[in-house]
């Protein structure tokens, strides 16, 4: 009972967080988290009022898991060949480059702190940072989106750029956590380490392209929207579920992504099913409320006492201020390079800036895997994370607007409840009856 009263709670403060920062003009997104940080552990939950303790919010992580299948499913879905015939070179080019040239920057500043501070950050702990820096966090920047109905040539590229962000992210991470590992223990482990998340990479695509398959071929069988819809739902929690899974093969260890997972079933689905996007948009209505509840949740387990740690407050600083020019001047010369729109060189690097999810298992292992180390890397991802997913959202939403992509609502759509409210007291006209 407790479980199903704090999601309602949750729910409830997520929703009404929203009109009070639609006053601001801040994103739901952004109302969101700021709604879980107030009723997390470190707030109203010290008083009894909400989550009491992280590990409560640990409890809600079957709602997390789902939530974030259906948002790497959602992002999949843009990967239309139709529509990758006018982005795909230009999502290529970018997101590489930028993820790229973001952990550049972050290395660069890190190491050279560590040349002039080497007891604030040690080069493993400097090379890992560099390497989460790439990844950004598909969810918040997807919710804008959804939110504001954004469409232009800024949103065409952003979608599949933030799809492939992750996926190289996990690459430009095994080569250099796997270097960072290499000189905390010893160079032996070198090729297991640089080996083994590209075996999770490749094992987690052809998972969710079976998983793909095997949807696109059941549903032909159903001929109602509603039947084929459960039918969705079902394939995105299998490929969550199995993707929990790990097993051993020789020296390395076959595990996957759930994000990467379910990303690839729904590129595979939307270009094998002809019925995708009905169903999509379907899924999208149904998926709402656990979308909500997730960004409550990520705001209710972001740790605010990482701010008491100057240290991690300075090299946070550094972290910030050097991931953001990386992604953003990382999008505007790859963008160039890619011959993109003006719209798409100018904006589309800050609406990179959210981090959450992945950065936040990246920075797991490094935890588990450099110690005294990890944990520092744990907190600067941490505090870096609280900084982008409270301000990221804004950030992208702006720059989308500038874009042209987000078109204010029309005064129909802001009024539409009073219409209907006068359409239905509006008294009907009197009838006259001949004798």
């Amino acid at each position: 009972m407790l479980h199903l009263l704090l999601i309602a709670f949750a729910l409830l403060c997520g929703l009404l967080m929203t009109r009070l920062m639609s006053r601001f003009r801040l994103p739901d997104v952004t109302a969101y988290l700021v709604a879980g940080v107030l009723i997390g552990p470190c707030c109203l939950g010290a008083l009894g009022l909400g989550f009491t303790s992280f590990e409560q919010v640990e409890g809600m992580g079957l709602i997390t898991d789902v939530a974030l299948g259906f948002i790497a499913f959602a992002i999949g879905h843009e990967f239309r060949l139709s529509s990758l015939k006018k982005t795909g070179r230009q999502a290529i080019i970018i997101g590489i480059l930028q993820a790229v040239i973001a952990t550049l920057f972050v290395d660069a500043a890190l190491i050279a702190l560590h040349f002039l501070r080497p007891d604030l950050i040690s080069i493993p702990a400097a090379l890992t940072l560099g390497a989460i820096a790439a990844a950004t966090a598909p969810a918040a920047t997807l919710m804008v989106v959804r939110q504001y109905k954004a469409k232009g040539a800024v949103t065409d590229v952003l979608l599949p750029v933030v799809a492939l962000d992750d996926v190289v992210g996990l690459v430009v991470f095994a080569v250099s956590f796997g270097a960072a590992q290499a000189m905390t223990n010893g160079s032996t482990q070198l090729s297991v380490l640089l080996v083994q998340p590209l075996l999770e990479i490749v094992a987690s695509l052809l998972l969710g392209g079976i998983v793909a398959l095997i949807l696109t071929f059941l549903e032909r069988f159903f001929n109602s929207n509603r039947n084929r819809n459960a039918l969705v739902i079902m394939a995105v929690l299998t490929a969550v579920a199995v993707a929990q899974c790990s097993f051993p093969i020789g020296r390395f260890t076959v595990a996957f992504s759930p994000l990467l997972v379910c990303m690839m079933l729904g590129t595979v689905f939307c270009n094998f099913c002809p019925l995708s996007e009905e169903l999509m948009d379907i899924a999208d209505k149904w998926s709402a409320p656990v979308l909500t509840l997730f960004f409550v949740l990520s705001g209710a387990a972001l740790q605010l006492d990482v701010f008491a740690n100057l240290a991690v407050v300075a090299v946070g600083v550094l972290y910030i201020l050097f991931r953001s020019v990386g992604k953003i001047l990382g999008a505007r010369w790859s963008a160039g390079l890619a011959k993109s729109d003006p719209m798409v060189r100018r904006y589309l690097g800050i609406t990179l800036l959210p981090q959450a999810g992945v950065a936040l298992g990246m920075c797991a292992t490094a935890a588990k895997g450099l110690g005294a180390d990890g944990a520092f890397v744990r907190n600067i991802v941490l505090f870096g994370v609280l900084i982008y997913e409270i301000v990221g959202p804004s950030l992208a939403k702006m720059a989308l607007t500038k874009a042209g992509d987000i078109q204010e609502k029309s005064k129909d759509v802001l009024n539409r409840r009073e219409a209907k409210l006068s359409a239905v007291t509006k008294p009907m006209p009197k009838r006259h009856h001949g004798r």
